[in-house]
């Protein structure tokens, strides 16, 4: 296991040398963001991320994320030149050492939450979800948290409007064809891709989700058999459907694991959640349980301490503040260390 840690590159608020700081962290998870998605990155920008998290002293041997081209979602004749494209990236990333690139494959929204500041008794906040708030927006005229300035209105709804009829079966079809096009330069690269859950796990706007359960799982690596294709096991997208036993699932496809998410969130009634401190007391999420189901069953791959609570009167981007991130490391690398001592 490797633990490491988002950085948003050269605009993130929070430094490398802080991030070096935590003990236990060996590297950076991050990507290029200001090339349009789709386009190939220039070599120079990887990198020169490269090069500076190796003058902190930090890896860079994760990508978060190669975005997924819509045509490619959607099948549309313009796809083979977007997963050609999307090939490249995956050359352009292995040719600065990068081993594991994170993706997904959800329609418009890859995350969906309703409170961005959702306030603690303690007066920390968090990302929140509140399924009937979500029901009383306008699909016409949305407007969601952290997306407003992703897409204008017209574009929005234009992107909705291409989404509508589309299934379930001809969206696997279409995440199927899309993984046959890239596996040959995963083989030729060494490179794991690890497809990160929907968030939340379930059909939003008439959006069909096709990434939430076992059942998901089975059927994709079926498909795509390709020890390249795997998971980023994210706790918190596949907790939120309550139906998914987590312990079960992380022992099961551990060695299909290249990258792993833990995080926790707290039930608020049937569907409702909100999001919390990394540690098992604090949530629904049985993260010890899942720590030691990954250890026996030979996890191999990265570790980042996903969406924390910011705490301390810490101004940063929700969810991905220093402080409860690095708390959050630091408990994860401990009970990634007991386990381990326990299973020897």
């Amino acid at each position: 296991m490797k633990m490491t840690f988002r950085w948003y590159g050269e605009n993130d608020c929070i430094p490398l040398s802080y991030i070096k700081q935590i003990q236990g962290m060996t590297g950076v998870v991050t990507a290029v963001y200001d090339i349009p998605v789709g386009e190939v990155w220039p070599v120079e920008k990887l990198r020169r991320l490269r090069d500076l998290a190796a003058a902190a002293g930090l890896e860079a041997e994760v990508i978060e994320s190669v975005p997924v081209h819509e045509d490619i979602k959607l099948g549309k004749p313009t796809r083979d030149k977007y997963i050609a494209a999307y090939a490249e990236n995956i050359r352009a990333c292995a040719s600065v050492g990068v081993k594991c690139i994170c993706y997904n494959f959800m329609p418009v929204f890859d995350w969906l939450r309703t409170d961005l500041c959702f306030r603690h008794a303690d007066g920390s906040t968090s990302l929140a979800y509140d399924h009937a708030a979500l029901l009383a927006l306008d699909p016409k005229d949305l407007h969601l948290p952290g997306w407003d300035e992703s897409y204008t209105p017209d574009e929005l709804r234009a992107l909705l409007a291409e989404y509508e009829g589309m299934t379930h079966e001809q969206l696997f079809e279409n995440l199927v064809y899309f993984l046959r096009g890239v596996m040959p330069a995963c083989d030729e690269c060494g490179v794991d891709l690890a497809i990160h859950p929907d968030d939340p796990p379930w059909d939003v706007f008439g959006l069909p989700r096709i990434v939430s359960s076992e059942a998901d799982y089975e059927r994709l690596f079926a498909a795509v058999p390709n020890m390249h294709n795997g998971i980023t096991f994210c706790t918190g997208s596949l907790g939120a459907g309550r139906e998914n036993d987590l312990p079960k699932l992380a022992g099961k496809y551990a060695k299909r694991i290249h990258f792993a998410h833990l995080r926790q969130l707290k039930y608020d009634g049937e569907i409702n959640f909100y999001e919390n401190g990394h540690q098992t007391a604090e949530g629904d999420v049985d993260v010890y349980a899942i720590v030691k189901a990954l250890v026996k069953g030979g996890f191999k791959g990265y570790v980042r301490p996903d969406h924390g609570r910011n705490v301390w009167g810490e101004n940063a981007k929700p969810g991905y503040g220093l402080y409860d991130r690095a708390m959050g490391a630091c408990y994860l690398t401990g009970l990634f260390e007991a386990v381990q001592k326990e299973e020897k």
